[in-house]
């Protein structure tokens, strides 16, 4: 009975290979035409994408998978819209290109919402000016480099309160011609130099009447410096600045120091690189490159031109005010909580910013790259919590012997570890004593000084009767 059927019933292959003898012309053999090249490349393309029935009925043939039609169900164009359903056409390649650039649009609006999302959160780096240094700045000569009269030294004391060597400093302007000089003294807001708090005539109202509270290692410092020299800049006979601590002493007499100051056309600076205690902060850049970090102690002599420099900077103070900050100092209060306060980021901002200022500025070449300002620094540890740090020293009586002031003075070269470098003290390429000034100096010690008449004669007895 299974026979008689099959024989009833003509195969698939046979049946469709009539049917597709009758619809196309007879072949020898099935065999892949050459490819031919089409005029219309629509054509060309449409006909390369579409399978030919009989390729799809041997497809079929030869497959494994039982008959899924019957052989009066079977249909070319059916088979060929189901693999059209399996395989999708192609995307065409302007929707590619649109698509492209609605996703390149679509990054550049994010970016720019994230790049002023940033710029809003950074602190706020271009800001004004204090108001008494624009006060200071408006003031300012402009026309003192090309000034012809006699020069002057200005002399600008960054002082706590009142000038406790003022006895010693009196001495030393004595000796002094009245218009080769002039004196600028910053102090706590509202302290006035007169009769009743200095013992020399020479700084009775020398206070600055815009100055600030300074904090020991915070940026206030460098604020007071600026306005030191601002004030000392409107009066164009000033040529040279000096910049000199409540504790400092002269190791020469005014004849020398103008003698000095003078002959040189360069500002003197300590400034060096800092390699080892890493107090740069990265946050700085861009506006402050690293290889433009420089350290050195605060203590300058600047010619005019550098000292109007320090003064317009209006981009480097900001980025010190906002990254470069002292950590906190030890409090015994707060136990382990020191030793993770002690780890934070520490910049002393006076033993940077000129220095990195006029790096910055492009002006190392025109610098004597040392201070004209001695000390006498220690490396100590006062507690556990606090890792060792220079201190300078303190000079008292017995420590300010003669011998110990020959020793300052004969020193003619200055050694930085940090660059190899071994600076010679010379001006206009005379080889002269490094040192004009020194500090730290107590009382006794600028007493013991001055009546070794190392600044002049004078008196030592009128020290016995203070000021009331």
């Amino acid at each position: 009975m299974i026979t008689a059927r099959k024989s009833e019933t003509p195969h698939l292959s046979s049946l469709s290979a009539d049917r597709v003898q009758q619809r196309s012309p007879p072949s020898p053999s099935f065999s892949p035409k050459p490819h031919i090249k089409l005029q219309n490349s629509h054509t060309q393309q449409r006909t390369q994408r579409t399978p030919s029935p009989l390729l799809l009925f041997l497809l079929f043939e030869n497959s494994n998978a039982p008959p899924l039609l019957s052989s009066s169900e079977f249909n070319p164009s059916m088979t060929m819209t189901m693999m059209t359903m399996k395989k999708s056409p192609p995307i065409p390649a302007r929707h590619v290109i649109r698509l492209s650039w609605k996703l390149v649009i679509v990054l550049s609006v994010a970016l720019c919402v994230w790049a002023l999302f940033r710029l809003h959160s950074q602190p706020d780096l271009i800001s004004s000016s204090p108001s008494s240094l624009v006060v200071a700045r408006s003031r300012i000569s402009r026309h003192g480099r090309s000034f012809t009269g006699t020069p002057k030294i200005a002399f600008l004391f960054l002082a706590r309160r009142s000038l406790p060597l003022d006895f010693l400093w009196g001495s030393f302007f004595e000796n002094a011609e009245a218009p080769n000089f002039s004196i600028y003294i910053h102090s706590a807001p509202g302290f006035v130099f007169d009769e009743s708090t200095t013992r020399s005539h020479f700084f009775y109202g020398r206070q600055l009447t815009n100055s600030i509270q300074v904090g020991w290692g915070e940026s206030s410092m460098i604020e007071a410096e600026r306005l030191l020299f601002a004030t000392a800049l409107g009066d164009p006979a000033n040529q040279r600045f000096i910049l000199l601590s409540d504790s400092c002493v002269p190791l020469y007499n005014f004849s020398y120091v103008y003698s000095y100051m003078m002959a040189s056309r360069r500002s003197f600076v300590d400034s060096f690189l800092d390699v080892k205690e890493g107090r740069y902060n990265p946050k700085m850049s861009p506006y402050i490159p690293k290889e433009k970090w420089r350290k050195g102690s605060q203590w300058i002599a600047l010619v005019r031109s550098h000292a109007e420099v320090l003064v317009d900077d209006d981009v480097v103070l900001p980025v010190f005010k906002s990254f470069c900050k002292r950590r906190p100092p030890v409090d015994v209060r707060k136990g382990k909580l020191n030793l993770k306060l002690q780890k934070q980021h520490n910049c002393i901002p006076d033993e940077h910013y000129v220095q990195t200022l006029l790096a910055m500025s492009e002006l190392e070449g025109e610098l004597e790259r040392r201070t004209l300002t001695y000390s006498l620094w220690n490396n100590s540890a006062a507690t556990k919590t606090e890792s060792k740090g220079w201190h300078p020293m303190t000079f008292n009586h017995a420590n300010a012997a003669p011998k110990k002031i020959k020793e300052i003075k004969d020193v003619n070269h200055v050694y930085y570890e940090t660059e190899y470098r071994t600076e010679w003290c010379r001006v206009n390429s005379t080889y002269v004593p490094c040192f004009l000034f020194a500090r730290k100096f107590s009382p006794g010690a600028a007493m013991r000084l001055l009546s070794g008449g190392v600044v002049g004669q004078f008196d030592t007895s009128a020290l016995l009767n203070p000021p009331p």
